[in-house]
């Protein structure tokens, strides 16, 4: 395949890829949206490990057919990455409940320079002047139309640092486990799924009782509720397996900064169907400059030097003569 056939392909699977973790985002969103605010199924930390449970029945089932191929996964690594996950979810739960809006969108906007900073101490990552602009853009445009009060309490701030460090945590480690492992989407939500879907349908009907002082069991399912559930189930699957690809595609930091692009959907999809109270025209510059500060991301960060990029040291001759001369040991050691 010639190399410009091939960036064409790398480039639509790219697109396909990030539209997918779009459209099922928004949708799931939205669906939530309306299970919570309309119908008052206010029990988020179980109705995510709902949507484990159903991922992994998905995952089972494509092991079945034979599309999920054996891998590993050591069990440490598992428990890490499940302790992360779970505490983000937790937290950003927690976080809403404990601070304003206003603070509540300004702490997720940290999950970005946090996912910097964990790129350049971990993989040695340099950003270029334009890709650090354009990030800033992003926050700046997402800022103005989302945030609005902002007051916070100590504890408050105690759960919104746990929630943004647990979440930066967690995504900077799907990409790491993907290389470390060779593991695939499919592999890795393989291993991860069940872990999650079995720790929070134990720990969120507790934890939903202590954020609501309402208990899961004794709530009034009637068919539209059940529908909505079913239906937030299903998208969600479609969700978790978006993110691990795009992540595996990208890195966490394209994925949180491209992400906010669900944001403005959100918001605009919002005040389509739900009404144009709160539009205003602070909101509509802040919806522009994110969307502008996506574009110039995207364009900065696909330039050479540009995207994250990995910093080595040139070999010396020395070196370089040491690992010829190993590899030719290992070669002779092998025949």
């Amino acid at each position: 395949m010639a190399p410009g056939s091939k960036a064409e392909r790398k480039a639509a699977l790219d697109a396909g890829a990030w539209m997918f973790n779009v459209v099922t985002s928004v949708g799931i969103i939205m669906v939530n949206k309306a299970l919570m605010a309309t119908h008052g199924f206010s029990f988020a930390t179980t109705l995510t490990g709902l949507h484990f449970a159903t991922t992994t029945l998905m995952t089972l089932a494509m092991k079945w057919l034979g599309y999920i191929q054996p891998s590993y996964l050591p069990v440490p690594e598992l428990i890490k990455f499940v302790f992360f996950a779970n505490l983000s979810i937790v937290g950003m739960n927690v976080s809403l409940m404990w601070n304003s809006v206003g603070f509540y969108q300004i702490a997720k906007l940290c999950i970005i320079p946090v996912l910097c900073f964990l790129e350049i101490l971990f993989d040695k990552v340099r950003y270029s002047r334009d890709t650090k602009l354009s990030i800033m853009l992003v926050l700046v445009g997402v800022a103005v139309c989302t945030v609005t009060d902002v007051s916070v309490n100590s504890q408050g701030l105690i759960a919104a640092i746990i929630a943004v460090w647990s979440t930066a945590l967690q995504q900077h480690y799907v990409h790491h486990l993907q290389r470390k492992y060779s593991l695939g989407s499919f592999n890795l939500l393989g291993h991860t799924a069940p872990a999650q879907a079995a720790s929070l349908l134990i720990l969120g009907p507790f934890g939903d009782f202590w954020l609501t002082n309402k208990r899961v069991d004794t709530f009034n399912y009637t068919a539209i509720v059940t529908f909505f559930i079913i239906l937030s189930c299903i998208i969600a699957v479609g969700t978790n397996l978006s993110q691990f690809i795009c992540i595996g595609r990208f890195t966490a930091v394209s994925f949180q900064v491209l992400g906010h692009m669900k944001t403005i959907l959100v918001l605009t999809l919002g005040f389509l169907f739900f009404g144009k109270e709160g539009l205003n025209f602070h909101v509509a510059l802040g919806m522009v400059l994110a969307v502008i500060g996506m574009i110039w991301y995207g364009n900065a960060s696909s330039k050479p030097g540009g995207k994250e990029r990995q910093v080595y040291s040139a070999p010396s001759e020395k070196t370089q003569k040491h690992s010829i001369l190993s590899s030719q040991s290992e070669l002779d050691q092998k025949v």
